[in-house]
């Protein structure tokens, strides 16, 4: 039973090996790429749009105001890459309604990367936003004793980000394939089907919680003035 697509070598490229995590990464990837495309070449502003931008502009709008409860900021910087995000790990939880296809999401090599891509993120929208000597001198706050403690509590939300949709994407796949054993075939896909509810939501949570990281490093410098203006009254 093959629950990753790390485990699917598809070719050899001479010593690299071509696994389905890679390959179907990058399918998405190209899917995303055109289909957003095709969907964005014919928008217009008049009162009388298409089907495909009417749900396009719901989708935005409400990626955008997530973003504005979340970060209490204007979400323009900050939604091309949240909503990357969503989108893709999204269209990966898709991908297990095809027969025999694994969502990438399902290794952890991809979960580690996507977090890997937030734990990169968050200082450089930091760093935008308040300057490097701003963003560092919060690793010290409120003294310098804890910028280990800081450097740490960065590190492992990052892990917790990659195991938290890892376990929830191969926990899905796990109980579909046992159910697919030992029971008729109609419940294996009622599962399925909430497999696929509990990956939009996992990925509705990892979005979210890489804008909250992101928002507590770009509210930062507000919260260190205020900490002035007060020891200075």
């Amino acid at each position: 039973m093959t629950l990753s697509p790390d485990e699917i070598v598809v070719v050899h490229l001479g010593p690299v090996a071509l696994n389905a995590t890679v390959l179907i990464t990058w399918g998405i990837m190209l899917f995303m790429v055109v289909g957003s495309w095709l969907i964005t070449r014919k928008l217009v502003s008049d009162t009388k749009i298409s089907k495909w931008q009417h749900v396009l502009e719901i989708v935005v709008l409400g990626m955008q105001q997530q973003i504005r409860d979340v970060s209490r900021q204007n979400p323009g910087p900050y939604l091309p890459f949240v909503g990357t995000l969503f989108l893709f790990i999204a269209t990966s939880t898709l991908l297990s309604l095809v027969p025999g296809v694994l969502p990438p999401t399902s290794s952890l090599s991809t979960t580690t990367a996507l977090a890997a891509c937030v734990f990169i993120a968050v200082p450089l929208f930091g760093i935008q936003r308040q300057g490097a000597a701003g963003y560092l001198r919060q690793y010290m706050q409120p003294s310098a004793f804890m910028l280990p403690f800081n450097v740490i509590g960065e590190l492992s939300r990052t892990l917790a980000l990659a195991v938290r949709l890892y376990g929830n994407m191969m926990s899905g796949a796990v109980i579909a394939a046992i159910l697919l054993g030992f029971v008729p075939l109609f419940i294996p896909i009622v599962m399925q089907l909430f497999g696929l509810l509990t990956g939009i939501i996992q990925a509705y949570i990892f979005a979210i919680l890489a804008m909250v990281y992101i928002a507590s490093a770009t509210q930062a410098h507000q919260r260190n003035q205020n900490t002035d203006i007060a020891k200075g009254d």
